[in-house]
Order: structure tokens, then C-alpha cells, then sequence
């Protein structure tokens, strides 16, 4: 097992690309070990397959430096904040011991995008409660609660509770974008039009990441909100 210093939970490959990948890039870099859980094949999208999106997704995971990468495999589109998915999840919160967790946008313009938000939020605080039992490999595991829960903004604009400084690593965030090739605008793709190929989209996510850089007073950010009010204890830390 590889405990992580950050786990990010993501309902479809892509969304840690497009939300935080940034913000990963700077914690690698930092010597934190980062990984993501994949919660869904992301089989219902437009275009690409299942095994596309998971070779697509191994591809980003070299270029941010992860420690980890899973997919729990979840129907996309289908699967819910129950019992039987708090569970699965509970046990990849208890194998990796995350210090933190980055998750989906709270709200956003894919549903499963909130689903997610909310099945992480329940499945970190429930991983904390000792009655709850689960087991890896045949082993019990113990019950493990990250410190912190911090949700990344996605397609709909969400006021941030802070941003974080991307700019040297906007480089890193579009070439993992990228990676999931088959996701996004290509002239020669002859696969139906989603919402993301179109030639306007990428170019969004640079406006966005431009928009949260600007008013922290640097080129580019990633925008997060928060579960509970962060303390400091020393102001001169702050940005």
C-alpha cells in the first residue's frame, strides 16, 4: 500500500485533468505523493470507449507524476451516493490514508459531477467511524478520516474559498488535458460532437484558470471550495 498525501476524486476520467491537475503538478513537484480514484470509465460519454478512456487516463497519471491511479468501475451516469458505493469508496479512503482529498465541483453541469462531491464528502467522514467495517485483500482495515475535503470548481462557476497559484505549471495541466485525446477538439475525429470537443471549450478552461489567476495577481489558478473555514497561524503564509 502507498499512502498518499492527497487523493482526488474524480466520477469521470478527465475531471481531475480539467478541475486540479494544476494544482497536483505543484504538489508532485513538492515531493507529495498524489494519486487519483477514478469513480466511473466515463462509458457514457459521447465519444471514445471504456478502454480508451483507461489508457487515456494511464497516459495522464505519467505526465503528472502520480503515485497511484484507480478505477472503481461505478456506472456512469447510474451510480449513486448509497450504501453499497460509500463502501467501495470507504475502503480506498482507508488503503490510502490521505492527509487530503480534492473533490468534484459540489454542483455542476453533469450531475454525476455533484453525485460525486457528495459521495466523497460522505464516504471520507463515514471512513472514520470504527463500526463501520471493510477489509483489502483480506485484511481489516482501520478507520481513517482525511484532515481535509476541499472541492474543485468544473464547468459552472462556483466562488472560490481560495485559488491556487498555477502558473508554472499550466503547461503540465494541458498536456495531461490532452492525454484524453479522444475527448476533445479534432478535425479529423469523426465521432459524433460533445460538449467538450468543441473548439470553444478548451479555450474556456484557459479563460477560467485566467480569470481565478488574475485575481490572486499571478497568470494562473484553480478555484476550490472548502467544507469548513481554514485556519492560519501566520498571515504572512497567506497570498
Amino acid at each position: 500500500m502507498t499512502k498518499l498525501d492527497i487523493l482526488v476524486i474524480a466520477a469521470h476520467p478527465d475531471d481531475a485533468e480539467l478541475g486540479c491537475s494544476g494544482t497536483i503538478a505543484a504538489h508532485v513537484a513538492k515531493g507529495y505523493k498524489v494519486g487519483i480514484v477514478d469513480l466511473t470509465k466515463g462509458e457514457m460519454g459521447t465519444r471514445g470507449t471504456p478502454e480508451t478512456r483507461i489508457q487515456e487516463a494511464e497516459e495522464a497519471a505519467k505526465i503528472l507524476g502520480l503515485s497511484a491511479r484507480e478505477n472503481l468501475g461505478f456506472d456512469d451516469v447510474f451510480f449513486k451516493d448509497d450504501k453499497d458505493h460509500q463502501y467501495e469508496l470507504i475502503r480506498i479512503i482507508r488503503k490510502y490514508q490521505p492527509e487530503i482529498v480534492l473533490a468534484n465541483a459540489i454542483s455542476d453541469r453533469h450531475p454525476d459531477h455533484g453525485k460525486g462531491a457528495s459521495l466523497a464528502t460522505h464516504a471520507c467522514f463515514m471512513s472514520g467511524l470504527r463500526k463501520i467495517e471493510t477489509s483489502f485483500e483480506g485484511i481489516t482495515q482501520e478507520p481513517w478520516r482525511p484532515n481535509f475535503v476541499y472541492h474543485y470548481i468544473q464547468n459552472n462557476y462556483i466562488k472560490p474559498d481560495f485559488i491556487f497559484d498555477i502558473s508554472e505549471y499550466w503547461d503540465t495541466k494541458v498536456a495531461s488535458i490532452m492525454a484524453f485525446k479522444s475527448q476533445f477538439y479534432d478535425p479529423s475525429n469523426q465521432e459524433p460532437a460533445s460538449f467538450i470537443s468543441s473548439p470553444e471549450f478548451l479555450p474556456f478552461i484557459e479563460s477560467r484558470a485566467r480569470e481565478f489567476g488574475h485575481r490572486i495577481l499571478s497568470k494562473y489558478g484553480e478555484g476550490f471550495t472548502v467544507e469548513r473555514l481554514i485556519g492560519v497561524e501566520d498571515l504572512f503564509d497567506l497570498k
